[in-house]
């Protein structure tokens, strides 16, 4: 492939976004729109912003309304979104969420609610999607930092996210022999409305002041997505891009006001 400015397009292309909804999902969709990409998406809310967005882009968009803890509607989705846009060429597994709770404080209905929805739905979406993909295709699953440091207060998620990756790591083997691709995003500091109170919950700190860079934006996380979804990372797979201002490399440094940088 000779590289010029169309390889970053995804003209034609069909793509699948879970949690489409608001955030990272929402800013995927309507990124992978402009970059040429019809866009099926998935959430429990509303997606009428995401979907005018994909139309504003001059691409088709397909919505679903569903839970991705239900393997069933996970597949009649994906089939419905087949029949329509035809076959896929991107999986995009953002869907997920938590709460702050220590362990011992987690029930096992909150525990099967953390890992359905964090690992389950991931391969739920897998299973039924890969049938309908075309050879050469990009699977892209949205895991967090917390899948490669400590998260107390957020270890079933945490494991969960650890879970994807693993899995993304077995998947990019398995399916190497039809050339699709499984790579992991792992944002950090990326803020979305289904954050909303957790720095209270972990004390109220200015979690921004512990990223190099500073807090970044859904888009932020979006731009590597359509990277992985397309032909400029052809040759990727397996692997997780950090999408975090360089918080895990920061390991706990926090530069102070003076910008000196201290343990």
């Amino acid at each position: 492939m000779v590289l010029d400015p169309s390889s970053a397009l995804l003209t034609g292309r069909v793509a699948v976004v879970t949690g489409g909804a608001r955030g990272i999902g929402a800013a995927t969709a309507a990124a992978l729109a402009r970059f040429g990409a019809d866009v099926a998406i998935c959430d429990r809310e509303d997606q009428s912003e995401t979907a005018k967005a994909i139309a504003d882009a001059g691409r088709k968009a397909h919505v679903g309304t569903l839970d991705v803890r239900d393997g069933d509607a996970v597949a009649a989705f994906l089939a419905d979104a087949q029949r329509e846009l035809g076959n896929f060429d991107v999986l995009v597994n953002n869907a997920g969420g938590g709460f702050w709770s220590p362990f011992l404080d987690v029930r096992g209905k909150g525990q099967t609610a953390l890992v359905d929805e964090n690992f389950t739905s991931v391969t739920h979406v897998v299973r039924h999607g890969v049938p309908l993909m075309n050879d050469g295709g990009s699977i892209v699953n949205v895991t967090s930092i917390e899948a490669h440091r400590a998260a107390p207060g957020f270890a079933v998620y945490a494991a969960m996210k650890a879970a994807v990756e693993q899995l993304t790591r077995s998947l990019a083997l398995e399916l190497s022999p039809r050339r699709i691709r499984v790579n992991c995003v792992a944002p950090d500091a990326i803020p979305t409305p289904g954050d909303a109170g957790l720095s209270e919950a972990v004390g109220g700190q200015d979690y921004g002041s512990k990223v190099p860079l500073g807090w970044g934006t859904p888009d932020d996380c979006a731009a590597p997505i359509v990277y992985l979804a397309g032909d400029m990372s052809g040759f990727v797979n397996g692997t997780t891009l950090h999408v975090d201002g360089g918080a895990l490399a920061a390991s706990g440094w926090v530069r102070r006001e003076d910008g000196v940088f201290v343990l």
